[in-house]
């Protein structure tokens, strides 16, 4: 992509502060942010991660054990999904508050999308070392249990790994 994910830049802002924004202004009580380097995040907990060559689920196995005991669930957006908003966010919190499912996530036109909140059954699978597949994996055991919210909200599943995605993005639509 040219530089760090977290740093592009999409509607004056960088990725990492839009993910920040949605989870903190969506209603998380507390934000932790998982980096591969030494960075600051205004508004987040931040949590180095030094080995994250298995993927995303290392940050997300970080953020997990940093929880509290008394956390509920967590909600997961990755920096590829810098398009969602508050908004979004709020909506998949109270779904997840409503139906007590082990996993919500919001589904645009079919296709599932983020964040994706995890509640506290789900964390010991989620940090399990033996886990191959990552996340994934863990949806797809529990999603007939699953809590799908239906949005009209195509941000859900913009997914922003790769620069002509991110050039559709940065021309196709203002972001806030």
């Amino acid at each position: 992509m040219g530089s760090p994910k977290g740093l592009l830049r999409l509607g004056g802002h960088t990725f990492l502060s839009r993910v920040i924004r949605a989870l903190a202004d969506g209603g998380c009580s507390s934000v932790i942010v998982v980096v591969a380097l030494e960075a600051r995040a205004a508004g987040a907990e931040l949590i180095e991660n030094p080995d994250p060559g298995e993927g995303p689920i290392t940050s997300l196995r970080l953020a997990i054990e940093s929880l509290p005991a008394n956390v509920d669930a967590i909600a997961y957006l990755p920096l590829d999904h810098a398009v969602v908003e508050a908004a979004d966010v709020a909506a998949l919190i109270e779904a997840a508050a409503r139906s007590g499912a082990p996993v919500t996530l919001p589904v645009y036109a079919g296709k599932r999308g983020h964040p994706a909140i995890f509640r506290r059954a789900l964390f010991p699978e989620l940090t399990d070392p033996e886990l191959e597949g990552g996340a994934r994996v863990v949806v797809h055991r529990h999603l007939k249990d699953a809590c799908l919210l239906n949005t009209d909200r195509e941000n859900v599943v913009i997914d922003i790994d790769t620069p002509e995605a991110y050039d559709a993005v940065r021309h196709g639509r203002d972001y806030p």
